[in-house]
């Protein structure tokens, strides 16, 4: 068995980390005590986010890029050889007809979503298997199910899930526990508010509320939840249930 480091005494990387659930997830962690790496495209928004953040170094990358997203790759081994907690939360969602999609735009959405995730990860697996990890990869409903106009976005959530249920069977030995994991319940967010009808624009939540969830899961205090879809909001609730 691997030890696993208290969360004060781990290195976290968010992507996506500019605002909305990353941005929340690096309060979150910081608070901890967690040394953060935090990535996103929109470097002013990872300045405000790691403003009052003592121990965040930050990475202003376009993930839709794969040269681009390699590169950080590089930079993040030689700067910070051992994350202990990867979160891969960047996302990109614009709902658009498929008759009407460019390649281009189809490409943006499955390589923040799923390209940037592999790369990563690839980036650090020799590591994990030698001394464990939890990776926690966003998800959502467009993980199980389809919408209409997110055909590209519904594709890289179903890549994701497929992406995390073969990784978790070829590590099962390694101390590496992954998981994706969806909000389970509307959130403010940046993209919400693109997205949203106003009817749910009524019902949604801080991310800072889903927090818990992500915090419980870098402790890797379960291995049967390796390779399972988690859900935020339920977890969050019971262990405020528990305690």
């Amino acid at each position: 068995m691997h030890s696993v480091p208290e969360i004060s005494q781990q290195t976290v990387l968010i992507t996506g980390a500019a605002n909305g659930l990353g941005s929340a997830l690096a309060q979150a962690f910081g608070t901890a005590g967690a040394t953060l790496v935090l990535v996103d495209i929109n470097e002013d928004g990872l300045r405000q986010t790691a403003g009052n953040l003592p121990n965040a170094s930050i990475y202003a990358a376009d993930l839709s890029d794969a040269d681009a997203t390699r590169q950080l790759a590089q930079a993040l081994r030689a700067d910070h050889p051992a994350v202990h907690t990867l979160i891969h939360n960047a996302g990109f969602l614009v709902p658009e007809p498929f008759a009407g999609m460019t390649e281009d735009r189809w490409n943006l959405t499955f390589n923040v979503g799923i390209q940037a995730a592999q790369i990563l990860t690839r980036a650090f697996w020799p590591s994990w298997l030698t001394n464990g990890a939890a990776a926690i990869y966003v998800s959502s409903r467009s993980g199980i199910e389809g919408f209409v106009n997110e055909a590209a976005y519904c594709a890289t959530k179903h890549a994701i899930e497929g992406f995390v249920k073969a990784l978790a069977m070829e590590s099962t030995s390694s101390g590496i526990f992954l998981h994706t994991m969806t909000p389970g319940m509307y959130m403010r967010t940046p993209m919400s508010e693109r997205n949203y009808p106003p009817d749910l624009k009524t019902k949604w939540v801080d991310p800072i509320e889903l927090t818990p969830a992500f915090l419980h899961l870098a402790l890797r205090t379960n291995p049967a939840l390796s390779g399972q879809r988690l859900d935020a909001w339920k977890l969050t609730q019971q262990l405020k249930a528990a305690s």
